[in-house]
């Protein structure tokens, strides 16, 4: 029970790197992040859709195809998902709250949002998108999760570009 309740609480840590992330350095810079968070960026600069929700709607396909193969990371992974989203769109507010240029944003937003998909990743949970949909062909084929994130999302940030 302890573990459960520890691993919940790092996944949820994760999460909120991943808000602090994106709405203090990411998205008063306008930078685009790969995978579906890059594409959730795009609706939000685009439409002004909120990023949260975007994401949870793009995640429904890749959820279903987890649910199919791997019910405890489908589970992990849901609730990593809804915890980002929801931290995302409720740390909207840090939007514009420090001024940084737009490298030392991309650097920090980054920094911060990785640490917050690797503390996730460490307790088998994704915040879903692209890094769910690698773990799952990864698991299926001899192809190493790190090659496939950055192939996907370099093709993700070049047809942004």
């Amino acid at each position: 029970m302890k573990s459960v309740i520890k691993k919940l609480l790092m996944i949820g840590l994760g999460s909120t790197m991943i808000g602090i992330g994106i709405n203090t350095f990411i998205i008063p810079s306008h930078i685009i992040n790969g995978g579906i968070f890059g594409i959730s960026l795009l609706v939000k600069y685009l439409w002004g859709f909120k990023m949260g929700m975007t994401m949870v709607c793009l995640n429904v396909p890749i959820y279903l195809m987890a649910l199919k193969y791997d019910l405890s990371y489908f589970l992990h992974s849901l609730y990593g998902l809804m915890i980002t989203s929801i931290m995302i769109d409720l740390l909207f507010p840090l939007n514009g709250i420090v001024h940084f240029p737009v490298i030392a944003s991309a650097l920090l937003g980054g920094l911060t949002i990785g640490m917050g998909v690797g503390i996730m990743l460490r307790y088998n949970a994704s915040p879903g998108g692209i890094d769910l949909l690698v773990f799952l062909i990864s698991k299926s084929t001899s192809i190493n999760v790190g090659y496939l994130l950055i192939l996907i999302d370099s093709l993700i940030t070049r047809g942004a570009s």
